[in-house]
């Protein structure tokens, strides 16, 4: 059984775009397909089991999509063996600046990613 955030991650398209926040409503990174860029659009980690969980370029668990385009460190999260390589992903096209996504609160367990903090 899938759940809805699955079945999300799965119909959303190789070209479309999920702007992904942290807890502040802050911007922090872009999904396109199965690859995640940070904002300034350099290759941060991907989607290998289309699940909603992100490990990074090296295979290392980076955080986990929650509902709302949040992305979250769970800080208890199971380890799942090294997912392989996928590849270079190439260099994406600026998805331009999406809205403030307003604040959220954080899950049980979980922090926002320290690596993907705009610099302000």
């Amino acid at each position: 059984m899938t759940t809805a955030l699955e079945e999300d991650l799965k119909d959303r398209s190789a070209e479309a775009v999920q702007y992904l926040y942290d807890s502040y409503g802050r911007w922090i990174a872009f999904r396109r397909g199965k690859y995640v860029f940070d904002t300034a659009g350099k290759w941060v980690g991907w989607l290998p089991w289309e699940d909603g969980e992100v490990v990074d370029v090296e295979g290392e668990y980076l955080g986990t999509v929650f509902p709302g385009d949040r992305l979250y460190t769970v800080l208890a999260h199971r380890y799942r063996g090294y997912p392989g390589y996928p590849g270079y992903p190439g260099q994406p096209a600026f998805p331009g600046y999406p809205a403030f996504a307003g604040p959220s609160r954080l899950p049980p367990a979980a922090v926002d990613i320290e690596e993907l903090k705009v610099l302000v």
